[in-house]
């Protein structure tokens, strides 16, 4: 699911709205008028948020130039991230490689992405190198729970544990190091947890 202001989700109905009763999206002007906004600038400002969030493409130049992202248009897509740029949202258009045609409600709860794995800090957990992580996004986590984390700039895939004011991402290999967070100078973020995995020719919703 997009993570959305109020503001967002209507402006992306009306392009939506559009598409569907005239075959094109809306100029920057014709949102500026339909929203009251004081310039077509402001327009601008909303569209370019709603890119940077994935939900639509934007191409410079054409003053209809709006497509909805393939998320959007086919919501029985997930998008798949690759490598997160430093501080980039998760879901930012620079961190989406492509989108596979897996329905969401596939996993419980529904999944909102799908992550590349990098790396075999979690094989013991069945999460290989390569494999593509099924992630439902939310900020909460619980003792167990295998999840995607940010701490600073960097997202891992770890298992969860707070211990008091320390939080621990375990990983499921004794040849790496937990990564521990005490509120000492690192910044930690959750990102999601994990509801799924799929690999070539497998698919399993138990990480």
């Amino acid at each position: 699911m997009l993570e959305l202001t109020d503001r967002q989700t209507l402006i992306l109905a009306f392009i939506r709205d559009t598409l569907a009763e005239r075959g094109i999206p809306p100029t920057r002007a014709e949102i500026m008028d339909h929203f009251g906004f004081a310039s077509p600038n402001a327009a601008q400002a909303h569209l370019r948020a709603l890119a940077r969030r994935g939900a639509i493409e934007l191409s410079a130049g054409h003053s209809r130039g709006i497509r909805l992202s393939p998320q959007v248009a086919d919501p029985d897509t997930l998008p798949l991230i690759g490598r997160v740029a430093a501080g980039a949202p998760i879901l930012a258009v620079e961190n989406i490689e492509t989108h596979h045609r897996i329905a969401p409600s596939l996993f419980k709860p529904r999944a909102d992405y799908l992550l590349r794995v990098r790396g075999d800090s979690m094989i013991d957990a069945g999460i290989r190198d390569d494999d593509l992580l099924a992630v439902h996004a939310t900020r909460e986590a619980a003792n167990g729970q295998v999840v995607v984390a940010r701490v600073d700039d960097e997202v891992t895939v770890k298992r969860f544990r707070r211990r008091g004011s320390i939080i621990e991402l375990l990983p499921a290999n004794p040849a790496y190091e937990p990564i521990v967070v005490d509120g000492s100078g690192q910044s930690l973020a959750i990102e999601g947890r994990a509801v799924g995995i799929i690999r070539r020719g497998e698919f399993s919703d138990r990480p």
